[in-house]
């Protein structure tokens, strides 16, 4: 059998619009959700979260900077419940409100086992009433996160996975995967819990996973308003102290 040979240069150009050029970021085929940061947005696929996808964010052992990330976009994410599943720690309501997701809205989902955090987060997908979903999935499989991914694309519901530094070299069906670092945060002197300064807790961003070109530099998000880090920080001497009385 010959081989047709091409008679016209092939151009770039020539191609349909809706074809995705993988030296170009991707314009997103699911509605998205603004991050709350211009410099985040610009490097995501169509602008922003996805909506009907799983967002996977992974941290340092002890870090817990995702509602640093995400708060943002949650509170503008409609009037639906927000589902924590497997939080680590009861959210702080006041500096939550400070930054307009309403304490009402949370439904936390106090599970322990793996599996009956994957159960409550399924559950929750189907929900109509549901904004959100965040899950705290340390053990979860990639044939696990699958199924969840798919319940998210079915219901277009805004899912989030956090999850362990370790968990990065493994497969993930996540249509998005970040990696967080907290940086310039220097500890009180008399509480570890406490941020010394006001305002010092950038964060940086590493893509590990878009529909797109690597991203070659991390991202630089800017420290929070300073009125949320006071907040943020009474929480958590509070919670501290209350530790400290119990001891």
């Amino acid at each position: 059998m010959t081989a047709l040979a091409r008679t016209t240069p092939f151009v770039l150009h020539d191609i349909h619009a809706d074809v995705w050029h993988a030296h170009a970021l991707s314009q997103a085929v699911l509605p998205v959700l603004a991050t709350g940061d211009a410099a985040l947005d610009a490097q995501l696929p169509g602008g922003g979260w996805p909506i009907g996808a799983l967002t996977e964010v992974l941290q340092p052992p002890g870090v817990h900077s995702e509602w640093r990330l995400l708060l943002p976009a949650l509170a503008r994410s409609g009037l639906g419940p927000v589902v924590l599943v497997g939080a680590p720690h009861l959210p702080f309501a006041p500096a939550l409100a400070a930054q307009g997701l309403a304490a009402q809205r949370l439904l936390w989902v106090k599970a322990v086992a793996p599996a009956a955090r994957l159960w409550a987060c399924e559950q929750a997908l189907r929900c109509a009433e549901v904004s959100a979903v965040l899950a705290w999935l340390p053990q979860a499989r990639s044939d696990q996160l699958r199924r969840l991914q798919m319940a998210a694309a079915e219901y277009g519901k805004l899912l989030f996975v956090m999850r362990p530094q370790a968990a990065q070299d493994e497969a993930s069906p996540a249509a998005l995967r970040l990696y967080l670092q907290p940086q310039s945060q220097t500890a009180h002197p008399s509480s570890p819990a406490v941020p010394a300064q006001a305002g010092a807790d950038s964060l940086q961003v590493r893509l590990l996973k878009r529909r797109g070109p690597p991203l070659g530099q991390p991202l630089q998000l800017q420290a929070r308003a300073s009125r949320l880090t006071l907040l943020l920080a009474s929480s958590q001497a509070h919670a501290l102290d209350c530790r400290t009385s119990r001891a």
